[in-house]
């Protein structure tokens, strides 16, 4: 049997949040092991802890217990300086409201990471355009969010987070806002873009439909995992999002 490329491993998390004198426990006890080019999907109801597992895989946050090793390195080891860059040459993040610069145009939105990096001029134009290019987009650089549709301004999101090519993308409810049919179609993009690339995705959602695009889907509620399941994927003949 061949060996699991394990990509991040989180051991025994716990993270708790003090209101006043009280004690809130949004995590208990998590340990999973995420594989490198997976495609996982982290369900549950508003308020079970899978966005707050999220940002602790995505170094947005720190466990009050337990340890969250990434490629090997334990990340609480790391500086704020350190983490930072870490974040920025390893992680890709999708959000529910798309997170776009208003008064930067498309290409301008997916260049920026690049820009913070300080990649070359020619570097970043042929990333970029690569970029829009596979999520179709390469027709409207020079548009706007404002006068995108919100699955178009999705597809902005994922390229900007792709195109960096980090090793794991984190996405926290990217179908909330969205139509069930174009929620479904930017699910499948993402998919695809995974197939196409190699990256691994993590899904934070609770949109069952999300949930039958995943091979793999971990239930999580009250804080604690609840199920952990491995399933035979949707098959899906959605055309291009609009």
């Amino acid at each position: 049997m061949a060996e699991r490329d394990i990509l991040v491993d989180v051991r025994g998390v716990s993270r708790d949040y003090h209101l006043g004198k009280t004690i809130v426990p949004a995590l208990v006890d998590v340990s999973l092991e995420i594989e490198r080019g997976g495609f996982l999907v982290i369900a549950g109801p508003s308020g079970s802890g899978k966005s707050t597992l999220l940002n602790l895989i995505g170094c947005i946050d720190q466990p009050t217990r337990g340890t969250i090793v990434f490629d090997g390195k334990d990340v609480a080891t790391l500086s704020d300086r350190e983490l930072s860059a870490f974040r920025a040459q390893r992680l890709g993040f999708i959000f529910q409201s798309f997170n776009l610069v208003p008064v930067l145009n498309v290409f301008e939105n997916v260049d920026y990471p690049l820009r913070l990096r300080n990649t070359s001029k020619s570097e970043r134009r042929s990333r970029t355009e690569a970029m829009l290019e596979a999520v179709g987009l390469e027709k409207l650089g020079l548009h706007r969010p404002g006068e995108l549709s919100g699955g178009e301004r999705q597809r902005v999101a994922i390229a900007r987070a792709l195109v960096t090519r980090p090793d794991l993308v984190l996405a926290d409810e990217p179908t909330a806002n969205l139509d069930s049919v174009t929620g479904e179609k930017i699910v499948d993009l993402m998919r695809e873009m995974r197939e196409r690339l190699g990256t691994t995705f993590v899904i934070a959602t609770h949109d069952s439909m999300v949930a039958e695009h995943a091979r793999r889907q971990i239930s999580i509620r009250d804080g604690r995992i609840c199920g952990d399941s491995v399933t035979s994927l949707k098959v899906s003949t959605s055309p291009t999002v609009s």
